[in-house]
């Protein structure tokens, strides 16, 4: 059953209470999915990263506003669909004091997969975005996935349609702007798919 708009799935006092894992002891707080409760599409990223540690909101940092311009440009209205993250806490590693993000563990994803899960029944989406080969594993609930090939051919998976592109923070670790442009028209051409295969289903 999709969740009622005025209440979310998974609340952040729910996050911060979580002991599943060990990223709550270093992290500020949980960082909750948003978004409407009968959103047809889901986007699924890694995890949170500095900024939304910090705001305790999903995707409200750089990679986030490069998120917002592609999703603009695919003619998608953030306030339709719901943003989470596969893991819920911001993990990282210090470097003086900058925190710097670190690949979740195995453990962690699949400690942080009761969450996701639950977001996804709740919500019920038709298509769900992965952003990133970490965020394609937990959805899927598989070990290794191949990020090229889930680009070119959506996977049915209970009921749903699952499309992978890259995370918006890949295309801003491009070293040229013609990389990172392409990177970002991947991401755009990728969120155009997924309203087209929502508008599909949902015919």
């Amino acid at each position: 059953m999709p969740a009622p708009a005025n209440k979310p799935p998974v609340s952040r006092a729910q996050l911060n209470a979580c002991r599943r894992c060990t990223l709550w002891r270093d992290a500020t707080q949980g960082v909750p999915g948003e978004g409407p409760g009968g959103a047809r599409i889901m986007l699924v990223g890694e995890q949170p990263g500095s900024q939304e540690d910090l705001q305790g909101a999903p995707f409200v940092g750089p990679a986030g506003h490069l998120l917002d311009e592609a999703l603009h440009k695919a003619g998608i209205d953030r306030n339709t669909v719901y943003m989470t993250n596969a893991v819920k806490h911001f993990k990282f590693e210090l470097r003086g004091k900058r925190r710097l993000h670190k690949t979740p563990s195995q453990l962690e994803m699949e400690a942080c997969g009761y969450w996701l899960e639950r977001e996804i029944q709740r919500i019920d989406p038709l298509v769900i975005v992965a952003l990133g080969a970490t965020a394609a594993r937990s959805v899927l609930g598989r070990k290794s996935v191949t990020l090229s090939a889930m680009m070119d051919e959506p996977v049915e998976h209970d009921g749903r349609l699952v499309l992978a592109t890259y995370h918006p923070s890949f295309a801003l670790r491009q070293t040229s702007e013609e990389a990172r442009a392409a990177t970002f028209e991947r991401i755009v051409a990728s969120l155009r798919r997924a309203a087209r295969l929502e508008r599909k289903r949902g015919a």
